[in-house]
């Protein structure tokens, strides 16, 4: 069963908005492979709560200055360290 926090409820644009980024941030970082989106039968991005957390999380890490790489290095660690712990 799928957490409320994992229901793709936003379309890009809500989402940026509610990440304060632009589109083309959101974007970038699903080209990059940081972000994976859902996708609408008719191939609409899609984005949940956790998206949001892991959007928020990439844009905290980027201020610091890490790389894009580094960013999806780090988020699947940290992705990895929660699955191991349990918590996804």
């Amino acid at each position: 069963m799928m957490k409320r926090s994992e229901i793709p409820l936003y379309g890009i644009a809500v989402a940026a908005t509610l990440a304060e980024m632009p589109i083309a941030t959101l974007r970038l970082y699903e080209a990059k492979g940081v972000l994976q989106p859902s996708r609408s039968g008719g191939g609409t991005r899609r984005y949940s709560d956790d998206d949001l957390t892991r959007l928020a999380r990439a844009s905290a890490l980027r201020a610091q200055g890490v790389n894009m790489a580094g960013i999806k290095i780090i988020l699947e660690l940290e992705d990895e360290i929660a699955r191991l712990k349990g918590r996804r």
